[in-house]
């Protein structure tokens, strides 16, 4: 059963939009916070985003201004609007979910961005 499942990924040029959802267990009693990682081919996983509990966020320096973390507590769900996506944001997107046990992951979802 996973506990952690990203869906919205896809193939868009560049210029678009794309807008990644993660859902997290509802069994889940407790979330602090929650974020969006991304690893590109051949290099490490990096952070894009994360929001806490209260609603503060935190962004990579290379996504500010064109990608917005959003979440939804009552549904335990995080949101990744993506604006303006260049190639080089190509990368498995992975959901991330701090729960006061432990960090749960989600298997990724695939964003291509085409020149």
């Amino acid at each position: 059963v996973q506990l952690v499942v990203e869906s919205g990924g896809g193939v868009v040029q560049a210029g678009g939009s794309l807008r990644l959802s993660c859902a997290a267990s509802r069994s889940f009693f407790s979330i602090d916070t929650m974020g969006w990682y991304r690893q590109a081919p051949g290099k490490q996983r990096e952070l894009v985003a994360t929001i806490t509990s209260g609603g503060s966020t935190n962004y990579a320096d290379s996504v500010k201004g064109r990608f917005t973390i959003s979440r939804d507590n009552a549904k335990n769900m995080v949101y990744l609007q993506m604006n303006s996506l260049k190639p080089e944001d190509t990368a498995v997107y992975y959901c991330a979910v701090d729960t006061t046990i432990r960090q749960y992951w989600g298997q990724g979802t695939q964003v291509t961005v085409s020149s």
